[in-house]
């Protein structure tokens, strides 16, 4: 049944295509969804699937028409997920620049983050290497990730990145009361 429907569409017939997106639009909504966990997102992405699998069909080499289309899906959905949790850790990069310099600081503010600097400063040692540096020039020295990543001959993206996984790392090895 789904070879003849993909022979039509091949062929041109935009009405065997119609039958075979009514065939699969549970399946692949139900794929997609159990990877992203959001109806919408769900939605959106099973409607690209459909459109991936129109402009694959001349490369469908009769392997198994449902497994080769939930593989599309997964494939499709995990790209999702991954762009999502890329802009989701931006936006925090994002936020955490933005904290990171207010205007107007207060007296307070300004005491707190120079004892919390004299701290970070006594055990930068203790930091790995390929962290310790950017930790340094963006806490300490209060550099800009364009200012670090020129210094150190790297791209901006890399200094995020490092700074990014040094924050995990010192979440992970140090206690909060360190720094209070």
């Amino acid at each position: 049944m789904d070879d003849v429907l993909i022979e039509k569409i091949k062929n041109g017939n935009d009405h065997a295509f119609r039958l075979l997106v009514e065939k699969y639009r549970d399946h692949i909504f139900y794929t997609v969804y159990g990877v992203l966990r959001n109806e919408k997102d769900a939605e959106d992405a099973a409607q690209e699937v459909f459109m991936k699998i129109y402009t694959s069909l001349p490369q469908y080499e009769k392997q198994g028409f449902k497994t080769w289309i939930t593989r599309i899906a997964v494939n499709h959905a995990i790209d999702i997920k991954r762009k999502k949790m890329r802009r989701q850790e931006e936006m925090n990069i994002e936020y955490e620049e933005a904290s990171h310099a207010p205007p107007g600081e207060s007296v307070e503010f300004l005491v707190l983050k120079r004892e919390r600097q004299k701290v970070l400063w006594k055990r930068l040692d203790e930091l790995p290497e390929n962290y310790r540096e950017v930790v340094e020039g963006f806490y300490i020295k209060e550099k800009t990730y364009e200012e670090l990543a020129q210094e150190m001959d790297l791209k901006v993206k890399t200094i995020e990145v490092r700074l990014y996984r040094a924050r995990k790392w010192m979440k992970k090895h140090w206690k909060e009361d360190d720094f209070s």
